[in-house]
């Protein structure tokens, strides 16, 4: 049923300037807001604090600075500004040094070598203060662009950087070898754009099928691999393949969202699994979070079912 809401509808919620404005003045103000749970704060400070609170439960994390695609050399600009000055604030925070961003915002979509120079200006910056930087990936049409982008800053020399795969695009067996000969970490995830069928698998079964498949070439052959999963299938191929392996829980690690099947997060912890979880903060949490819905109508029903599971196992 929720495959039949209108894509439109979370795409004109995200661009209603009216409802930007509401959301932004009261979604994040209470603390028990269903925003709040997912999305951290508008401030790096509220970041912060969240980081902190998780780290003191035993996590890891990754700071996500939400923010639209630019369409201008200058708006790239400014938001390469951004990050570093959010690498600068989180400095002297004392929480782990991981940041994660998208070259949409870098300059991607308005010119590709602006892009890069705009990432070997965020990465220098990042190696300066010992941080680790993941490039999210974002649809097909940024992939080919977004990997090239990526073995450039590679070759240049660059080591404080990391990729994304999405098991659901057909093409992703051929990146995952291509990212593992370089010597790459990558983060493995289902993918959550809507996909042509030429492109993208869509029957479930089918992305699953995938995902396993990509982790045990990266728990056999990666670099630090990162698989990041809330699908309890897919955490329990993880864990017996690697157990199998002879793969030690610390030599790769899960990760999930912010806010998202937290007992399950808290689980994996305590059998002494790594868990990073993924903290996405920022002036545009939403848009950002309406056009993730949009992307995928069935998220809706995916959220509402997480915390389903979690007042059941609370009770």
């Amino acid at each position: 049923m929720l495959d039949a809401v209108p894509r439109a509808l979370f795409t004109g919620l995200a661009t209603s300037a009216l409802l930007k404005r509401l959301a932004s003045r009261y979604g994040l103000r209470r603390a028990n807001s269903f925003a709040h749970r997912f999305i951290a704060g508008e401030s790096v400070d509220e970041a912060i604090r969240t980081a902190h609170a998780l780290e003191q439960d035993g996590f890891t994390v990754t700071l996500d600075l939400l923010g639209e695609g630019v369409a201008s050399l200058e708006a790239a600009a400014a938001a390469t500004a951004a990050y570093v000055g959010t690498l600068d604030h989180i400095a002297p925070s004392g929480i782990g040094r991981n940041l994660s961003v998208k070259l949409t915002q870098l300059g991607l979509d308005v010119d590709p070598a602006t892009a890069i120079d705009n990432l070997r200006r965020l990465l220098d910056a990042a190696e300066a203060q010992q941080f680790f930087i993941r490039v999210d990936m974002e649809g097909s049409a940024y992939t080919e662009a977004t990997l090239a982008t990526l073995e450039t800053a590679w070759r240049i020399g660059y080591r404080n950087v990391g990729a994304v795969v999405q098991s659901y695009l057909r093409r992703s067996r051929a990146d995952v070898e291509r990212l593992n000969e370089l010597g790459m970490p990558v983060r493995l995830v289902k993918g959550a754009y809507r996909e042509p069928r030429d492109v993208a698998f869509q029957r479930k079964e089918e992305v699953d099928a995938a995902f396993v498949s990509l982790m045990e070439i990266l728990l056999a052959a990666g670099t630090r691999p990162a698989i990041a999963t809330h699908d309890p299938a897919m955490i329990d191929a993880t864990r017996t393949f690697a157990d199998g392996l002879g793969v030690a829980p610390d030599a790769f690690e899960f990760q999930m969202l912010y806010g998202v099947r937290r007992d399950l997060q808290a689980s994996l912890v305590a059998d002494g699994y790594q868990l990073r979880v993924y903290v996405p903060f920022g002036a545009e949490w939403f848009p950002y979070f309406m056009r993730r819905l949009g992307e995928r109508p069935a998220n809706v029903g995916f959220v509402l079912k997480s915390l389903w599971r979690e007042r059941d196992s609370a009770n």
